[in-house]
């Protein structure tokens, strides 16, 4: 079972894989916020992850085991994308809300491969005390 959020400070980690020839998939996720439906997604074009289409966060994924951690402050409005264990991208949320983390492979809205995959393991979700 994966929690609800609205408040505090929230952490994702997982070990992602993401074959060849996925591209245009969203593999990760914070869903909710004030404004829109998602907090941050995170995509896969051509073996590079991006924020929702741009800009690129890190480069050459495909075929092999990464670590992803997603980090939500949600009384700060931040979230910290750290890849491999090294922070890679910061901005501000937008907005508190129901919030939930959200991993798998989801159909980016354009320029998407026919064939789409990730695997994860070591998933892990803690809440800062």
């Amino acid at each position: 079972m994966q929690p609800d959020y609205t408040s505090g400070i929230w952490q994702f980690e997982g070990l992602a894989f993401v074959p060849n020839g996925t591209s245009g998939a969203t593999i990760v996720q914070i869903h909710g916020a004030a404004h829109g439906s998602t907090t941050i997604i995170l995509r896969i074009y051509d073996g590079d992850m991006r924020y929702y289409s741009t800009p690129v966060i890190a480069t050459c994924l495909y075929d092999k085991w990464f670590k992803v951690n997603l980090i939500h402050d949600v009384d700060g409005g931040k979230v910290t994308v750290f890849i491999d264990n090294q922070e890679r991208y910061k901005t501000h949320d937008r907005g508190p809300g129901m919030l939930y983390f959200k991993f798998g492979v989801y159909a980016a809205p354009r320029n998407i491969s026919y064939y789409m995959e990730s695997r994860w393991k070591a998933i892990k979700i803690y809440k800062k005390l």
